[in-house]
């Protein structure tokens, strides 16, 4: 499985405008969370953009979730 954040995702100026998209692929980061935040689940993502990979995806998002705990962004 891919470690890093930038194993799962990449940018660059010549694919998408500079938009951060899966890596190998020319689909944006942006549309996963589009897909999630209107009630998808991640099978219905996939299906609609079968060059990402579900390690990629799943990746994506344990990452996310490591980042807002690291961040301790909620005060209790």
């Amino acid at each position: 499985m891919a470690e890093n954040l930038d194993q799962v995702l990449s940018r660059n100026p010549k694919v998408m405008g500079g938009q951060l998209v899966f890596a190998g692929t020319r689909v944006p980061f942006t549309h996963l969370i589009e897909y999630l935040k209107a009630g998808d689940s991640l099978d219905v993502f996939l299906d609609a953009f079968r060059t990402v990979e579900r390690e990629q995806a799943t990746k994506v998002i344990e990452l996310m979730g490591e980042l807002v705990l690291a961040q301790d962004l909620v005060k209790s």
